[in-house]
C-alpha cells in the first residue's frame, strides 16, 4: 500500500512537470482518431448506422495499433507473444475515450 501511494505521488508529480508534453500526446491521440474517422467517412454511409460503425472502428483502431507497436518489437526480440498487449490496449483506450468525452463535452457547451 505504501509503495502504491509513493508511486501515485511520483507519477502525479511527473505529470505536473510534463503537462505540456502530456497535452501534446493527447492532441496527437485525438488527431489520429480524427484521421481514422475521416478515412472511414469515405467507406461508410452518412446514416445513423454508418456513423455508429465508423465511430466504433475509429475508437478501437488507435489503441489496437498502439498495442501492436510494442508487441511487434517484443516479437522481433523474444519470438513469442507480448504478454501485456491487452493492458496497453485498455490503457490507451481509456485515455482516448476520456479525451474524446472531454472534447465532446467542450463542443456541446460551446
Amino acid at each position: 500500500m505504501l509503495k502504491q501511494a509513493i508511486a501515485l505521488i511520483l507519477l502525479s508529480a511527473a505529470i505536473i512537470l510534463s503537462m505540456s508534453y502530456a497535452q501534446q500526446g493527447l492532441q496527437l491521440l485525438l488527431n489520429g482518431h480524427e484521421w481514422v474517422s475521416g478515412l472511414l467517412t469515405e467507406v461508410f454511409s452518412a446514416g445513423q448506422y454508418g456513423n455508429l460503425v465508423r465511430s466504433l472502428i475509429a475508437l478501437l483502431s488507435i489503441p489496437i495499433i498502439a498495442g501492436f507497436i510494442p508487441a511487434i518489437a517484443y516479437w522481433v526480440v523474444k519470438r513469442h507473444w507480448f504478454p501485456y498487449f491487452m493492458e496497453i490496449v485498455w490503457v490507451v483506450w481509456l485515455i482516448q475515450a476520456g479525451a474524446l468525452i472531454m472534447m465532446y463535452k467542450a463542443a456541446v457547451a460551446a
